[in-house]
């Protein structure tokens, strides 16, 4: 009997190394949860027996539980890194031949080439779809979703009208060549505005200003000051819908402006209009003006004081957020921020009872109970922590120590089965 008794001690033993050194050999496993082994002693006793004369029969693993405490958490600068910090699990749906949705403490996130936000294994992150508040709009495991982020947002808009105000000094001289936009020295000054086709996609218009006339008040008509207005879209020149080519503005003699070429009569000051034009991205036909209101004509230097144009642009996609509750934004270029879903998280009433099944991994059993879902921050969920992961909660130097003492173990058992089989040769060589 004392054979058995040792050998349960040693397979006892032997469990608890290895649940040891399967520890140890995921110290460095983000997610990861140690284990311990929990032992029972094996009686065999009825109500006839004494209880002062039982004698046990050894040890047997009553089970292997694991351990839920907080890792440590470690820093990085991908704001799809998440770690809760209390209780929870991240919500993932597996790929393959059977997909299932599975839980994990590793919140290390990617996204992938189809712009999906999964984990190292390809597992899709599950969110809560929300609106444009962020407000969740379904809940629940019926509720779930995986995030995809968006490329783009906003609808394009054409640029119609360009708002330049400028000054030109009064003293610049007049340009008695050839007007050439590759020769710096053909023209006095230009501006440069970032306008958009009816697709989104930017465009350059440049004007270039040449004073061709300085203001003289001893003839009659007196002459006012004039400076052509040369405009390309980027290498199209822009023809004026009226007036000539190239559009023309004059100054009186306070510097402010007293008429454009494309003006009428009852509109001195009406801005340059020009004919419609095709994009050299191909984009549907536009029209565009350029107004010069508020522009001068003082001694000071040449100055732009202000640019605006009415178009809009698609915003690409330049960078994500994850607040605390688990909302997760998507900020564009064209200033856009767009809530594209809140981080569902689910616990469990038995956390103890989860099956492992690998890559850090849980999957719910009948011991563990169904998952309750909800999001950060609310009804018992832990916080999330955006750019930083949950390393493994493995205590190196605790596991070695319970390594010694589980070798201990294992050798005394080993000693007391070698007893038990001296006594064995004993008793045998009796008889000789």
């Amino acid at each position: 009997m004392s054979f058995y008794t040792s050998l349960s001690g040693l397979q006892a033993s032997q469990t608890d190394m290895s649940t040891i050194s399967h520890n140890l050999a995921n110290v460095s496993t983000t997610g990861f949860k140690k284990s311990r082994v929990e032992f029972s002693d094996v009686i065999a006793s009825s109500i006839s027996t004494d209880p002062r004369k039982m004698v046990g029969s050894g040890v047997i693993v009553k089970s292997t539980q694991q351990q839920f405490k907080n890792g440590n958490l470690q820093g990085t600068t991908n704001a799809l890194d998440l770690a809760v910090m209390g209780e929870g699990f991240f919500t993932v749906k597996t790929t393959g031949a059977s997909d299932s949705i599975a839980y994990t403490r590793n919140g290390a996130f990617s996204v992938d080439s189809s712009r999906n936000v999964v984990d190292g294994q390809g597992s899709y992150l599950m969110v809560y779809p929300v609106d444009g508040d962020g407000n969740v709009t379904a809940t629940g495991a019926d509720g779930l979703t995986n995030l995809q982020l968006q490329q783009t947002s906003g609808t394009p808009v054409a640029t119609q009208d360009v708002g330049t105000a400028i000054n030109v000094s009064s003293t610049s001289t007049v340009k008695t060549v050839a007007f050439d936009r590759t020769d710096t020295t053909t023209y006095n000054n230009s501006v440069a505005t970032r306008i958009y086709d009816a697709n989104g996609n930017p465009m350059t218009m440049t004007s270039y200003y040449v004073r061709t006339k300085v203001p003289n008040a001893t003839v009659s008509p007196p002459v006012e000051s004039t400076w052509q207005v040369h405009t390309y879209i980027g290498d199209q020149l822009m023809e004026p819908a009226t007036g000539g080519n190239p559009a023309t503005i004059t100054f009186n003699s306070t510097g402010a402006i007293a008429s454009t070429s494309t003006g009428s009569a009852g509109a001195p000051l009406a801005p340059l209009a020009f004919k419609p034009f095709i994009p050299l991205s191909g984009a549907a036909e536009q029209t565009i003006s350029l107004s010069l209101a508020n522009s001068t004509q003082l001694s000071s230097a040449f100055a732009v004081n202000s640019k605006s144009q009415d178009g809009v642009a698609v915003g690409q996609l330049s960078g994500v957020t994850v607040n605390p509750e688990g909302l997760i934004q998507a900020s564009f270029s064209n200033g856009d921020i767009v809530p594209l879903g809140k981080v569902a998280l689910a616990k469990f009433s038995t956390p103890t009872g989860l099956r492992q099944i690998g890559n850090s991994y849980w999957s719910a059993t009948g011991l563990s109970g169904s998952a309750t879902m909800g999001s950060a921050s609310a009804d018992g969920f832990g916080s999330l922590m955006s750019g930083q992961i949950e390393g493994s909660n493995v205590d190196i130097t605790e596991e070695l120590v319970n390594l010694i003492a589980a070798q201990r173990n294992f050798q005394a058992n080993s000693k007391a089965l070698d007893t038990a089989n001296q006594v064995s040769q004993t008793i045998i060589q009796i008889r000789n």
